[in-house]
């Protein structure tokens, strides 16, 4: 019999709780009018639509007219860089700020923009993966259009100065964007205190459906519409809203805060657990990110390469062998060798980018898991690692 299979990639994705479902079904089989209907079906989809923007505005101090639903972060990010410069260019404004540890939803969006006449301004980190405000306030200017720094990095955890960032941005006459989709459920994610003209949301990392994200744009800016069709969404995201999922996402919103606090402390202890047995054993292992302002969740490991000899591609597969589920970086990329962009541009050598491991906990996490995935990696690294 193989060994129990223990669940640690919750950053790539998280299972969905069973209230979020249990809140969705209504909307899959009684409450299924498509909420463009003006007939009864389809006021009842379009309140329970309308019910559901106003709780995920509620949380994150938005008004509910500031919210649109898409499919995800991915096409958030997009909708939020092609939207805001699309529309600043026509004032003279085509220069993009992006820090070097972005998502791929926002650096190859921005790369694609270049293509079209946009100048790009990739702002560097620290050796901690952190985005510093100077060095933002480096590169901004009267041309800036906007300036996109996550709030929370997806592979290190590391917690960015998005409000400072985004004052040198509104200094300059630039929009600010943040990717939250990592943040919203851990930490606090307010737009007024984040200072955010547009924030990036999604579902299923925070325990609800896949396929649902949210764009908040603040009232007053300006974003080109990039999809035209049926003018759902008060024309900026046309197409039949997915209701179902968007009640799910607003009931995982609100378990998510709820339960942060106590849920995140939980999960802080079991990670500072495995980070302290891991790195007591192997002396070699390197914690990546901000020791100190990083996500509770994460805890991402390199094998210093300069102290051990093994082959890095091999940590995670086998790994997987051995019943973790781990990855190597951002769930988009790590089917991938390459090495992760993050820890590059955080100082590391390749051959140690490659030797990485991020373990993120979840709800479903417990001490037994965190013992069982210590003596794993142990015998793992041991025979990786002679």
């Amino acid at each position: 019999m193989g060994k129990r299979p223990i669940y640690l990639d919750y950053t790539a994705t998280t299972p969905i709780d069973q209230r979020v479902l249990s809140a969705m079904l209504p909307l899959l089989t009684s409450t299924y009018g498509n909420a463009s209907s003006i007939h009864a079906f389809g006021r009842a989809a379009k309140a329970a639509l309308e019910d559901a923007r106003a709780s995920i505005a509620l949380a994150i101090g938005a008004t509910p007219g500031e919210l649109f639903f898409v499919s995800g972060g991915t096409e958030s990010d997009n909708n939020a860089l092609m939207g805001a410069w699309e529309t600043a260019r026509t004032r003279g404004r085509d220069h993009l700020v992006i820090s070097a540890v972005e998502h791929h939803a926002v650096l190859d969006t921005a790369e694609s923009l270049q293509e079209k006449g946009a100048s790009m301004s990739i702002v560097p980190a620290n050796t901690d993966g952190k985005v510093l405000p100077a060095e933002v306030q480096k590169v901004v200017g009267p041309e800036t259009a906007l300036v996109s720094v996550m709030h929370a990095n997806n592979e290190v955890g590391t917690i960015n100065p998005v409000a400072e960032i985004a004052a040198i941005a509104h200094g300059a006459g630039a929009l600010m964007h943040s990717d939250a989709v990592q943040s919203l459920g851990k930490i606090p994610v307010h737009v007024d205190q984040l200072g955010v003209d547009l924030l990036s949301l999604s579902a299923h990392k925070l325990y609800g459906p896949k396929g649902v994200g949210a764009l908040y744009i603040r009232r007053g800016t300006e974003v080109e519409t990039l999809l035209h069709g049926g003018g759902q969404e008060r024309g900026r995201r046309p197409g039949t809203e997915n209701v179902a999922a968007i009640v799910g996402f607003a009931r995982a919103v609100q378990i998510a805060l709820e339960d942060r606090e106590t849920e995140m402390k939980r999960q802080r202890a079991l990670r500072d657990a495995l980070q302290a047995a891991l790195t007591e054993r192997f002396p070699f292992l390197l914690v990546n990110g901000d020791q100190q302002n990083r996500l509770d969740n994460i805890l991402n490991i390199s094998v210093d390469r300069a102290r051990r000899t093994m082959e890095g591609e091999m940590l995670v597969p086998t790994l997987d062998l051995e019943g973790v589920a781990v990855t190597s970086g951002s769930a988009c990329t790590s089917g991938s060798m390459q090495p992760s962009h993050v820890l590059l541009a955080m100082g590391r050598d390749v051959a140690t980018a490659k030797a990485t491991v991020r373990f993120s906990l979840g709800r479903g996490t417990t001490r037994e898991d965190v013992v069982e995935t210590v003596e794993r990696v142990s015998e793992v690294l041991t025979r990786l690692c002679p």
